[in-house]
Protein backbone atom coordinates (compact mmCIF):
# COMPACT_ATOMS: atom_id res chain seq x y z
CA UNK A 1 0.00 0.00 0.00
CA UNK A 2 1.32 3.70 -0.73
CA UNK A 3 0.85 6.85 0.96
CA UNK A 4 1.91 9.52 -0.56
CA UNK A 5 5.65 9.08 -1.32
CA UNK A 6 5.88 5.72 1.35
CA UNK A 7 5.49 2.30 0.88
CA UNK A 8 3.86 0.71 3.78
CA UNK A 9 3.96 -3.12 4.18
CA UNK A 10 1.31 -5.65 6.03
CA UNK A 11 3.80 -6.72 8.88
CA UNK A 12 4.35 -2.55 9.44
CA UNK A 13 0.77 -2.10 9.35
CA UNK A 14 0.04 -4.98 11.57
CA UNK A 15 2.72 -3.32 13.61
CA UNK A 16 1.50 0.13 13.75
CA UNK A 17 -1.87 -1.50 14.40
CA UNK A 18 -0.54 -3.41 17.73
CA UNK A 19 1.23 -0.35 18.77
CA UNK A 20 -2.22 1.89 19.20
CA UNK A 21 -3.82 -1.10 20.25
CA UNK A 22 -0.93 -1.44 23.44
CA UNK A 23 -1.18 2.62 24.01
CA UNK A 24 -5.21 2.42 23.98
CA UNK A 25 -4.57 -0.27 26.51
CA UNK A 26 -2.07 1.53 28.65
CA UNK A 27 -4.18 4.88 28.50
CA UNK A 28 -6.96 2.39 29.84
CA UNK A 29 -5.37 1.39 32.75
CA UNK A 30 -3.74 4.85 33.80
CA UNK A 31 -7.46 6.16 33.52
CA UNK A 32 -8.61 3.66 35.92
CA UNK A 33 -5.81 3.65 38.36
CA UNK A 34 -6.35 7.08 38.43
CA UNK A 35 -10.36 7.04 39.18
CA UNK A 36 -9.99 4.68 41.79
CA UNK A 37 -6.79 6.67 43.40
CA UNK A 38 -8.89 10.17 43.48
CA UNK A 39 -12.86 8.16 44.67
CA UNK A 40 -10.36 6.17 47.41
CA UNK A 41 -8.87 9.85 48.88
CA UNK A 42 -12.72 11.20 48.52
CA UNK A 43 -13.50 8.90 50.53
CA UNK A 44 -10.88 8.90 53.37
CA UNK A 45 -11.39 13.05 53.16
CA UNK A 46 -15.17 12.99 53.39
CA UNK A 47 -16.55 9.29 54.66
CA UNK A 48 -18.87 9.80 51.67
CA UNK A 49 -19.55 7.92 48.92
CA UNK A 50 -18.82 10.60 45.94
CA UNK A 51 -20.30 11.24 43.00
CA UNK A 52 -19.31 10.27 39.73
CA UNK A 53 -18.71 13.58 38.78
CA UNK A 54 -16.89 14.67 41.56
CA UNK A 55 -14.86 11.49 40.55
CA UNK A 56 -13.77 12.51 37.36
CA UNK A 57 -12.88 16.04 38.32
CA UNK A 58 -10.58 14.89 41.17
CA UNK A 59 -9.52 12.34 38.43
CA UNK A 60 -8.86 14.71 35.81
CA UNK A 61 -10.88 12.43 33.38
CA UNK A 62 -14.87 12.77 31.25
CA UNK A 63 -17.70 11.48 32.90
CA UNK A 64 -17.99 9.11 30.25
CA UNK A 65 -14.29 7.42 31.06
CA UNK A 66 -15.16 6.26 34.19
CA UNK A 67 -18.33 5.06 33.07
CA UNK A 68 -17.06 3.76 30.37
CA UNK A 69 -14.43 1.94 33.13
CA UNK A 70 -17.12 0.87 35.86
CA UNK A 71 -20.65 1.29 34.52
CA UNK A 72 -22.58 3.11 38.02
CA UNK A 73 -21.19 4.64 41.16
CA UNK A 74 -21.72 1.86 42.85
CA UNK A 75 -19.81 -0.77 40.76
CA UNK A 76 -16.98 1.84 41.17
CA UNK A 77 -17.17 2.03 45.14
CA UNK A 78 -17.42 -1.95 45.47
CA UNK A 79 -13.91 -1.91 43.10
CA UNK A 80 -12.52 1.58 45.64
CA UNK A 81 -13.55 -1.06 48.33
CA UNK A 82 -11.20 -3.88 47.17
CA UNK A 83 -8.79 -2.06 46.53
CA UNK A 84 -8.71 -0.24 49.82
CA UNK A 85 -8.81 -3.87 51.44
CA UNK A 86 -5.67 -5.01 49.60
CA UNK A 87 -3.87 -2.11 50.59
CA UNK A 88 -4.43 -3.34 54.11
CA UNK A 89 -1.55 -5.47 55.98
CA UNK A 90 -2.87 -7.60 58.41
CA UNK A 91 -0.51 -8.06 61.49
CA UNK A 92 -0.02 -12.00 62.72
CA UNK A 93 -1.86 -12.73 66.38
CA UNK A 94 0.83 -13.33 68.98
CA UNK A 95 1.16 -16.38 68.81
CA UNK A 96 -0.98 -18.83 71.10
CA UNK A 97 1.83 -20.34 73.53
CA UNK A 98 1.97 -16.49 74.74
CA UNK A 99 0.29 -15.46 77.81
CA UNK A 100 -3.55 -14.55 77.44
CA UNK A 101 -2.95 -10.67 77.90
CA UNK A 102 -0.50 -10.61 75.70
CA UNK A 103 -2.60 -12.07 73.18
CA UNK A 104 -5.88 -9.89 74.03
CA UNK A 105 -3.62 -6.60 73.66
CA UNK A 106 -2.58 -8.10 70.42
CA UNK A 107 -5.95 -8.89 68.90
CA UNK A 108 -7.05 -5.48 69.68
CA UNK A 109 -4.27 -3.49 68.54
CA UNK A 110 -4.59 -5.47 65.27
CA UNK A 111 -8.32 -4.67 65.52
CA UNK A 112 -7.94 -1.27 65.97
CA UNK A 113 -4.93 -0.54 63.19
CA UNK A 114 -7.43 -1.94 60.35
CA UNK A 115 -10.60 -0.74 61.52
CA UNK A 116 -9.20 2.69 61.59
CA UNK A 117 -8.13 2.65 58.22
CA UNK A 118 -11.45 1.53 56.95
CA UNK A 119 -13.95 3.45 58.89
CA UNK A 120 -14.42 6.44 56.70
CA UNK A 121 -15.18 3.50 53.64
CA UNK A 122 -17.49 1.83 55.89
CA UNK A 123 -19.54 4.87 56.98
CA UNK A 124 -19.50 5.79 53.36
CA UNK A 125 -20.74 2.26 52.26
CA UNK A 126 -24.16 3.00 54.23
CA UNK A 127 -25.93 4.46 51.18
CA UNK A 128 -25.22 1.01 49.14
CA UNK A 129 -26.09 -0.96 52.42
CA UNK A 130 -28.25 -3.46 50.35
CA UNK A 131 -25.75 -3.98 47.46
CA UNK A 132 -25.53 -7.84 47.01
CA UNK A 133 -21.54 -7.41 46.26
CA UNK A 134 -20.97 -5.13 49.79
CA UNK A 135 -22.98 -7.53 51.77
CA UNK A 136 -21.23 -10.28 50.79
CA UNK A 137 -17.57 -8.65 51.27
CA UNK A 138 -19.30 -7.61 54.80
CA UNK A 139 -20.19 -11.14 55.73
CA UNK A 140 -16.60 -12.90 54.60
CA UNK A 141 -14.71 -9.79 56.46
CA UNK A 142 -16.58 -11.13 59.78
CA UNK A 143 -15.75 -14.74 59.01
CA UNK A 144 -12.37 -13.75 59.00
CA UNK A 145 -12.19 -12.75 61.57
CA UNK A 146 -14.30 -15.20 63.54
CA UNK A 147 -11.80 -17.20 62.44
CA UNK A 148 -9.03 -15.34 63.49
CA UNK A 149 -10.61 -15.51 67.28
CA UNK A 150 -10.50 -18.97 66.96
CA UNK A 151 -6.89 -18.52 66.15
CA UNK A 152 -5.84 -16.20 68.90
CA UNK A 153 -7.70 -17.95 71.88
CA UNK A 154 -6.98 -21.34 70.98
CA UNK A 155 -6.43 -22.51 74.45
CA UNK A 156 -9.50 -21.13 75.65
CA UNK A 157 -11.57 -22.31 73.08
CA UNK A 158 -10.13 -25.81 73.28
CA UNK A 159 -11.46 -26.58 76.63
CA UNK A 160 -15.08 -25.37 75.94
CA UNK A 161 -17.89 -27.04 74.62
CA UNK A 162 -19.44 -26.57 71.01
CA UNK A 163 -22.12 -24.47 71.92
CA UNK A 164 -19.81 -22.62 74.49
CA UNK A 165 -17.15 -21.92 71.95
CA UNK A 166 -19.64 -21.17 69.38
CA UNK A 167 -21.54 -18.52 72.00
CA UNK A 168 -18.25 -17.06 73.00
CA UNK A 169 -17.50 -16.57 69.74
CA UNK A 170 -20.73 -14.66 68.76
CA UNK A 171 -20.00 -12.42 71.76
CA UNK A 172 -16.62 -11.13 70.65
CA UNK A 173 -17.53 -10.68 67.50
CA UNK A 174 -20.48 -8.39 68.01
CA UNK A 175 -18.28 -6.28 70.78
CA UNK A 176 -15.27 -5.90 68.57
CA UNK A 177 -16.64 -5.31 65.42
CA UNK A 178 -16.76 -2.51 62.91
CA UNK A 179 -19.71 -1.20 63.90
CA UNK A 180 -18.55 -1.11 67.39
CA UNK A 181 -15.61 0.81 66.52
CA UNK A 182 -16.91 3.28 64.64
CA UNK A 183 -19.54 3.79 67.93
CA UNK A 184 -16.41 4.22 70.46
CA UNK A 185 -14.53 6.73 67.54
CA UNK A 186 -16.99 8.57 65.89
CA UNK A 187 -20.09 8.87 68.06
CA UNK A 188 -17.98 8.73 71.69
CA UNK A 189 -15.30 10.51 70.12
CA UNK A 190 -13.19 8.46 71.71
CA UNK A 191 -9.08 8.39 71.14
CA UNK A 192 -7.67 5.32 69.58
CA UNK A 193 -5.48 4.63 73.03
CA UNK A 194 -9.27 4.49 75.22
CA UNK A 195 -11.01 3.31 72.53
CA UNK A 196 -8.51 -0.40 72.93
CA UNK A 197 -8.37 0.30 76.52
CA UNK A 198 -12.05 -0.03 76.21
CA UNK A 199 -11.75 -3.11 74.15
CA UNK A 200 -9.15 -4.78 76.37
CA UNK A 201 -11.73 -4.76 78.75
CA UNK A 202 -14.28 -6.03 76.69
CA UNK A 203 -12.19 -8.91 75.63
CA UNK A 204 -10.60 -9.81 79.34
CA UNK A 205 -14.15 -9.77 80.90
CA UNK A 206 -15.95 -12.19 78.07
CA UNK A 207 -13.67 -14.51 78.56
CA UNK A 208 -13.52 -14.51 82.11
CA UNK A 209 -16.95 -14.51 82.12
CA UNK A 210 -17.37 -17.39 79.63
CA UNK A 211 -14.68 -19.23 81.79
CA UNK A 212 -16.38 -19.03 84.76
CA UNK A 213 -20.16 -20.05 83.91
CA UNK A 214 -17.94 -23.08 81.91
CA UNK A 215 -16.59 -24.36 85.50
CA UNK A 216 -19.97 -23.14 87.29
CA UNK A 217 -21.61 -25.77 84.93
Amino acid sequence: MTRGNAVVHEGDSNAAGTGRSDGRNRRAVETRRKVIAAAKAMITETSTAPTVVAVAKRADVSVRSVFQHFGDVESLFVTVMDAIRQDIVVPPPAPSGRPLSVRIASVVQNLAEIFDKIVPLRVAAGQFAGHPALIERGLASKQELRAATFVAFAPEFGVLGEQAREELADAIGAALSLDAWIVLRRRDGLSVERAMAVWRLTLTALLAHRFAATAAE
